[in-house]
């Protein structure tokens, strides 16, 4: 690694409040798997990282949720979760910690735009989460998620809408039928799965959400219905 890239990762480890001791883990985490091409071989890309991010992602926010509002709900909980480890919410974070440059690409993804690509984003962000998990343990990964996200979960301190309730009531609104949950992905062991939820509303394409359980999954699923259709 010259110089110049050593002086950038330690740019980008500053904007994460966060030295690696192992820099392998954080290449990893910065490796998409596309690589593979450019590379012409097999190479590990960060997709486990990303897969081990996500659940501590999830499991930070919603020890601070549960903590920052000893009043709120279950539901209103899951909403807040929902909202804030989503795929646009990770996104975000990584543009804030300026990640693109330093994703490894495929010549193809590159020239794609990948760098900018939300999902990519996304991605990244769990990974690096992850990276550090392993590198630095639980407490190291929680003080990154809180630098990052504390703003966001502090942000609004009223009681969040349910998504789930405001889908619902736009619904009979309109004189629709009720919208149905679907499952439409499962992944990871029976300890820590991982959900996709879709919400179906008649006349409507479908959204889908993520997250670690299916009522947070449903809940993210309504919330992005409400920000495509902006349903008030």
């Amino acid at each position: 690694m010259n110089k110049r890239v050593k002086a950038e990762f330690s740019d980008l480890e500053a904007r994460l409040g966060y030295r690696f001791g192992n820099p392998e883990l954080a290449s990893l985490a910065l490796t998409h798997l596309s690589a593979q091409a450019e590379a012409g071989r097999r190479v590990q890309s960060y997709q486990r990282l990303e897969f081990l991010g996500d659940r501590v992602l999830g499991m930070v926010v919603a020890d601070h949720l549960y903590k920052a509002f000893p009043q709120a709900s279950e539901g209103e909980l899951s909403m807040r979760l929902a909202k804030l480890v989503r795929r646009e919410t990770c996104a975000a974070i990584a543009a804030q910690w300026d990640v693109g440059p330093h994703v490894v690409l495929g010549l193809g993804e590159a020239r794609g735009g990948g760098r900018k690509k939300a999902a990519i984003l996304a991605d990244v962000c769990e990974s690096l989460i992850g990276a550090v998990f392993v590198d630095g343990g639980f407490e190291a990964a929680r003080d990154l998620v809180l630098r990052a996200w504390g703003p966001r979960m502090t942000a609004d301190a009223e009681p969040a809408r349910d998504a789930k309730t405001a889908v619902q009531e736009w619904a009979q609104g309109r004189g629709l039928a009720a919208p149905r949950y679907e499952e439409a992905a499962r992944s990871g062991p029976a300890h820590a799965p991982h959900f996709v939820m879709r919400v179906v509303l008649s006349g409507y394409e479908p959204e889908t959400g993520e997250a670690t359980s299916k009522r947070a999954a449903e809940q993210a699923a309504a919330q992005a219905f409400l920000d495509r259709w902006n349903a008030k």
